[in-house]
């Protein structure tokens, strides 16, 4: 197996059970239905977890751009491999998708609600907020890929490492995920929303696309600033790239703030 079918493959893992887990929760007449938040938290540090056992000896099981570009940026990943990883995550994070929709069949004709239905496959704000939905992804991508750096320099027993990234993925759910359903992972959100915009769902409805950007470039700037800070903070290497990341996040911070002066309800 080639590493971009390595990395097309964990993704489809991912999406599979971690889309999996949103359906049994969210959709109507299956023993799941209401699991909670909890469920999904530990649903998909579990998915995250099994993707890496499975290919994390291929391609190292990136499973997510933000975390190729994020090392690319630092000088651990090749750049020559960045498109083709990306292009296999976005389209694995679609099969997964689709066989998410195979397998919950006749669940979607016995969920009316077509907001719950596109949940299954993508992320939707708690409140809408543009700024501050963008700055939740950008905050909750950066503790991702900070933490992934620091945690390589711990040695774990042999076989761990997956388990205790997938519980860096249920951490992060739980305290950081209320928000913005905790995308984290341009690849998790944009591939599965894909796939329901073109799979016959019944009574789907339409796909979100004007929230569609937010789990794409939070997780982008934040999975580059979380390398960029690592380096800077642990290595005393301060790459130039991060100081227009951070004037980027200082602008989003200044915008999210009034935005909530001007709209407080």
């Amino acid at each position: 197996m080639n590493v971009y079918f390595a990395e097309f493959v964990g993704t489809a893992i991912l999406i599979l059970l971690g889309g999996g887990v949103n359906a049994g929760v969210s959709l109507k007449k299956n023993y799941f239905h209401e699991g909670g938040w909890l469920a999904i938290c530990v649903g998909w540090g579990l998915a995250v977890a099994l993707a890496i056992y499975a290919v994390g000896d291929i391609s190292g099981a990136h499973i997510n751009p933000a975390v190729t570009l994020g090392f690319a940026m630092v000088g651990s990943f090749e750049w020559s491999l960045v498109p083709g990883y990306i292009l296999a995550q976005f389209l694995g994070a679609m099969m997964g998708a689709t066989l998410v929709w195979l397998h919950y069949l006749p669940h979607w004709k016995a969920t009316e609600d077509q907001a719950t239905k596109l949940g299954v496959f993508c992320n939707s704000p708690a409140i809408p907020s543009r700024y501050a939905n963008l700055f939740s992804e950008v905050s909750g991508t950066f503790v991702l890929l900070f933490a992934l750096s620091f945690l390589g320099l711990n040695d774990f027993t042999e076989g761990l490492n997956p388990l205790v990234v997938g519980l860096l993925i249920c951490m992060i759910g739980l305290a950081m995920g209320g928000t913005t359903g905790f995308a984290i992972n341009p690849a998790r959100d944009m591939g599965p929303r894909i796939a329901h915009f073109i799979l016959p769902i019944f009574g789907k409805g339409k796909s979100g696309w004007s929230y569609s950007w937010i789990p794409v470039a939070g997780p982008f700037l934040g999975g580059v600033l979380g390398t960029l800070g690592y380096e800077a903070i642990f290595n005393q290497n301060i790459i130039p790239a991060i100081y227009p990341c951070l004037g980027l996040v200082a602008i989003l911070i200044v915008l999210a703030v009034k935005e909530q002066n001007t709209n407080p309800e």
